[in-house]
């Protein structure tokens, strides 16, 4: 189901402010991956509409689900941002682009045997809070060289900042684009809605956007075209 034109062009507008913040930050070269879990394929569709290449889904069966209904073309990049069970890398290998959230050396192992040469993000837990996923810090270089033998195309790691204010996340931010640049990776995918211009000026090169294109989202569950 594709987004009506109104619904479209206010996203057009909430993309273009997310693009003047990010610019405001100090960079122009930063990917915007539109969040669209738990809703319904017309915001992929709209994404797609308003120049957003990239999206992220975070439930392995609502995004296959979604996906099956999208009309946009090309289709968009998906980010697989949510954590993976082993169980559901098979359904998930023929749909996902990016996995943004290895955290683990079998995950790496299964990801290498569904989908070869996949290229994939390991998340790191760079806040230590116990209710987020991720490596740690001391532990990425060593599945960083796991997710080589497996095959896998390494394309740079992935961070949630601390629960807190935006600047709480700045020493955690700046603490992920050095491992970055210490393995030679391209990416950094760390910022959301709340604390983008600080990951921005640590050194994003994605971030990882919902509210502020969607508006807030319901709970659980695909969600048809507000109305």
């Amino acid at each position: 189901m594709s987004a009506p034109p109104p619904i479209a062009a206010a996203i057009g507008e909430r993309y273009e402010a997310l693009r003047a913040r990010i610019d405001s930050a100090g960079t122009h070269d930063v990917t915007v991956i539109a969040v669209t879990k738990a809703l319904g394929s017309w915001a992929i569709d709209a994404a797609s509409a308003c120049g957003i290449g990239d999206i992220g889904e975070n439930y392995a069966q609502e995004c296959v689900a979604k996906l099956a209904e999208v009309t946009a073309a090309p289709k968009p990049r998906v980010h697989f941002v949510g954590r993976v069970q082993r169980n559901k890398v098979k359904m998930l290998a023929g749909c996902v682009d990016v996995w943004q959230t290895l955290d683990r050396p079998e995950l790496a192992r299964e990801i290498g045997r569904r989908a070869p040469g996949a290229d994939v993000m390991i998340q790191v837990n760079i806040s230590g809070e116990e209710t987020k996923g991720g490596c740690p810090l001391g532990e990425t270089e060593q599945l960083a060289s796991i997710a080589a033998d497996a095959g896998l195309s390494l394309l740079g790691l992935m961070g949630i900042g601390p629960l807190g204010p935006p600047e709480a996340a700045r020493s955690d931010f700046r603490a992920l684009r050095r491992m970055v640049d210490s393995l030679g990776l391209a990416h950094c995918s760390m910022g959301m809605t709340d604390d983008l211009e600080v990951a921005v000026a640590e050194g994003a090169t994605m971030v990882r956007i919902g509210r502020s294109l969607f508006g807030e989202r319901p709970r659980r569950g695909i969600q048809g075209v507000p109305q």
